[in-house]
């Protein structure tokens, strides 16, 4: 070495740049489970190795289920857990690698295709997105689509669901079929969200009919998120004691443009299955279909009204309504819900209670007028409409009131058709001056005739003046007669 030259330390050689090993996603909800497939994208990271990691370790599985790796090629992975998917491309790069450690994350899962049937509005296959969720420092996280937000996207269940009883069946790898139990009942009454699992790529989603409809129950899964909210027209047939029995088309009294999506990033397919109504929404009710029917008759028994409805497994349930708790108790649970194709029965009553009729012809569900027909010596004979509860007089005032020159203004006849498919005829006596009550002054029912007889001078002129009709000028001073005394 020259002289004046200071021997230099060895050049070592420069640290190695620092393995940047990405934080782990955001876990799926039971990850440990989801298996591989086609479309799914993931983040393999390789210790020590910043070529086959970070950005250079994304790959997406393909269409044949394998992923293409750098120095490895294509490892088959379809079907498998990330688990499992770890564990042989670590045993893959072990044959070039010493001790190879790999971690292996997912990324984004691909479009699930799922099954619905039964008890919901739109049966069928669906492919639904999972829901990838952003966050900071450049981490997201996917979540796979759980029951409810499928049941959302089919529609929501109809209201003969049993959603104590929800099956998923699932593929195995070895083939075998797994039977998944779902109580969604625990999920609105107790709010177990472990009943809203997850769904995997091919499960069926089944949701059977339930045995007996409990009103109370039906109206408190019509109001949950994932229920059938029907804002489109409904078929349905009005039978028995209503003003006009028949099928109906019936509708909400929804503004559409206040029909909302739930979540903005549903497509447009999913947006009229999945949506948030105004406040203060009427949906199809029996009372609405009983109003549109034109209202109950006076024969009506509302304790007894029955809806039959055809489930998806071809069996009709009957479905047993009270109206009358409905106007005593305020029980709401009893103007339950229709489904399309739904025919409501309102049976005969056995006898009419009068105490009770004045609050059921009242309600909101009667007839806004009763028709009564009043015939014989009024002014205006012919039909009246009057107001539910009106009286004997007031249907007679509507008439114009008596004839002075000819009625007979001391009784009149009321005849009516009963229940049983008999008429009453009874002679009431008039009183102006009454209340009401049954003597003379009786509560009018829908279709009841008043029949207003002639009095003695009108009978006697009626008969001696068809006799004496061709002796007219002798008809005349019998008239005079008449007029003065």
């Amino acid at each position: 070495m020259p002289k004046g030259i200071e021997a230099q330390p060895p050049l070592l050689p420069p640290p190695p740049e620092p393995i940047l090993i990405p934080e782990p996603e955001i876990p799926l909800p039971n990850s440990k489970g989801y298996t591989l497939g086609p479309g799914d994208r993931v983040q393999i990271d390789i210790f020590n190795l910043p070529e086959y990691s970070g950005e250079n370790g994304q790959h997406q599985v393909q269409i044949d289920g394998t992923l293409n790796l750098q120095l490895i090629g294509n490892v088959s992975v379809q079907g498998m857990t990330l688990e499992g998917a770890k564990e042989l491309i670590q045993e893959k790069y072990g044959e070039y690698l010493q001790i190879p450690i790999v971690n292996l994350n997912l990324l984004a899962a691909r479009p699930l295709k799922i099954a619905i049937a039964g008890e919901v509005q739109h049966p069928g296959s669906y492919t639904i997105s999972p829901i990838v969720s952003q966050g900071g420092d450049s981490k997201s996280g996917t979540q796979l689509p759980t029951v409810t937000k499928a049941l959302q996207v089919a529609g929501g269940v109809t209201t003969s669901a049993d959603i104590r009883q929800i099956k998923i069946r699932r593929l195995q790898l070895n083939a075998s079929e797994q039977v998944i139990n779902i109580n969604l009942w625990e999920l609105l009454q107790n709010g177990n969200l472990v009943q809203d699992i997850s769904l995997r790529d091919g499960d069926t989603l089944f949701v059977p009919s339930i045995t007996e409809v409990n009103p109370v129950e039906s109206n408190q899964l019509a109001s949950a998120n994932f229920a059938g909210t029907n804002t489109q027209p409904i078929n349905i047939a009005v039978v028995g004691e209503v003003a006009r029995p028949g099928p109906y088309i019936l509708e909400t009294d929804i503004d559409q443009s206040q029909v909302l999506p739930i979540e903005e990033n549903l497509d447009s397919s999913e947006a009229d299955r999945n949506i948030s109504l105004p406040e203060n929404t009427t949906l199809h009710t029996v009372t609405k279909a009983i109003k549109m029917a034109g209202g109950i008759t006076s024969t009506a028994d509302i304790r007894q009204i029955r809806v039959r409805r055809l489930t998806r497994a071809g069996t009709e349930q009957v479905i047993k309504v009270n109206l009358w708790e409905l106007l005593q108790s305020g029980d709401l649970s009893q103007d339950i819900v229709l489904e399309s194709g739904d025919t409501i029965y309102v049976p005969v009553a056995d006898e009419v209670n009068l105490d009770e009729l004045a609050e059921v012809t009242a309600s909101s569900f009667s007839p806004g007028n009763l028709k009564i027909n009043v015939i014989g010596e009024v002014v205006k004979p012919g039909t009246v409409f009057v107001t539910p509860n009106s009286t004997l007089n007031q249907a007679l005032l509507a008439a114009g009131g008596f004839n002075p020159a000819r009625a007979k203004t001391e009784e009149i006849e009321l005849i009516r058709l009963n229940p049983n498919g008999t008429v009453t005829r009874r002679k009431v006596q008039v009183d102006f001056s009454a209340k009401v009550n049954e003597e003379t002054n009786p509560t009018l029912l829908n279709n009841d005739v008043i029949v207003v007889g002639r009095s003695g001078r009108a009978t006697f002129t009626d008969n001696v003046g068809g006799v004496l009709a061709p002796f007219s000028p002798i008809n005349r001073i019998l008239g005079i007669f008449f007029d003065i005394f």
